[in-house]
């Protein structure tokens, strides 16, 4: 109890210089939790827009070559074939997921009188897996009898839903891909996608990879995707890739460009490594303002040290320990710290909530009140709260008993 009235004195006596240094540790608070929790929701948000194109997928197209080989020249293009994809899943146990894309431009899609020519793909099951497509209730994805029976049935990106049908129910009628008539099956679920090769998905029509083989008589691929289970084998799971590749196309697998090789995982190491460097520096930033606040605190016990040094001395000749006059201000100084920092997080945890209502998701992302957010802005409070009076109480609690009551 004394201890709170020796507490509410200090601050009875210092009010300007008292609010002061709480404004500086209820701004630094709340800056530090604002700029983290900003940090966390742009990373949070560009990792989904990266997964609309797929969880480190590796794209693979046919190039052309440079370098000579076997009697063949170079500038030879590479022509992927269905007959690639199976090889490369005999030979590479690593390969987790592999799925062949059919594609074409020059495929109108009618509903009456309403026309589009998007990306027509043609694909296997596994790639609403491997790209994160799914469809929206009501509807469903390519299943394994659609690719075996080749049937002409069609799945719609939302965007180009609304384009043939508004705001009319699209699964159940039918389109047609030329002159040729298919069956709505599934709209996609929107998503966010901030990269793409050839069409964003939200534009593009998907038919079962069978069906296209017939409807335009080839096995010519437009590229082919696959996953490994551990990204870490990606470089040698590439190579192998060349090897095989090269064999049956008769290339050199020391010829890069004969392929054209795109490694989303490399944009995730990137993006880890650039977020952890990024929220470092907003942590940082929001670290430095609050240690501002820290050295107020820091002035105004030194201050509440030199005003009490008559009690202090009092205390000291009736038997107080050095560490009981350590703890004392140690004390003071937390609670003052921690009266600041209370208030910061409410104001910061509050405008973080007034943020996620911004109609910026898209840009910046959703900023984030997470418990790491919260642990990180207590560790630093602690450190601050602790520099902050350390000196103080280490000064209060060597005064020499003589000069305190003299």
């Amino acid at each position: 109890m004394n201890f709170f009235k020796d507490f509410l004195r200090t601050i009875n006596t210092q009010r300007l210089r008292t609010f002061l240094t709480l404004f500086g540790i209820v701004w630094g608070t709340a800056s530090l939790i604002i700029l983290l929790a900003f940090g966390m929701g742009f990373r949070d948000q560009l990792e989904l827009n990266m997964r609309g194109l797929g969880d480190r997928i590796v794209i693979v197209f046919g190039s052309n070559t440079t370098k000579a080989h076997e009697g063949y020249g170079i500038g030879r293009q590479i022509q992927l074939r269905e007959g690639d994809v199976h090889a490369l899943e005999q030979n590479i146990p690593a390969i987790s997921k592999i799925a062949p894309e059919y594609a074409t431009w020059n495929a109108e899609i009618r509903k009456g009188d309403r026309r589009n020519s998007p990306m027509l793909t043609g694909i296997p099951v596994v790639y609403s897996e491997m790209r994160n497509i799914y469809a929206r209730e009501g509807g469903r994805w390519i299943s394994d009898r659609d690719v075996a029976e080749r049937r002409r049935v069609v799945f719609l990106g939302d965007h180009l839903k609304q384009l043939l049908f508004d705001d009319e129910e699209a699964v159940g009628q039918q389109v047609f891909v030329n002159n040729t008539p298919f069956t709505v099956i599934g709209v996609m679920q929107t998503k966010s996608q901030d990269s793409s090769y050839g069409q964003r998905d939200r534009d593009r029509a998907f038919i079962p990879m069978t069906t296209y083989s017939t409807l335009f008589g080839t096995d010519r691929l437009h590229n082919f995707i696959y996953q490994v289970e551990d990204p870490g084998l990606n470089a040698y799971v590439e190579s192998q890739v060349y090897e095989v590749l090269g064999r049956r196309h008769r290339f050199d697998p020391a010829d890069s460009d004969a392929l054209g090789v795109w490694d989303t995982s490399q944009m995730w190491e990137f993006f880890k490594y650039f977020f952890l460097g990024f929220n470092s520096f907003m942590g940082a930033i929001g670290a430095v303002t609050l240690a501002v606040g820290g050295i107020g605190v820091a002035n105004i016990m030194f201050v509440v040290v030199q005003e009490r040094m008559r009690e202090i001395g009092i205390r000291r000749s009736v038997g107080a320990k050095r560490r009981s006059i350590l703890a004392l201000f140690f004390g003071e100084t937390f609670l003052l710290v921690g009266i600041g920092a209370a208030i910061g997080y409410l104001i910061g945890w509050g405008i973080v909530v007034l943020m996620q209502h911004l109609p910026a998701e898209e840009i910046v992302g959703t900023p984030q009140f997470t418990p790491i957010v919260g642990l990180y802005a207590f560790l630093v409070l602690a450190l601050i709260g602790l520099a902050a009076g350390f000196m103080p109480a280490v000064r209060a609690s060597r005064l020499n008993i003589v000069d305190c009551i003299k």
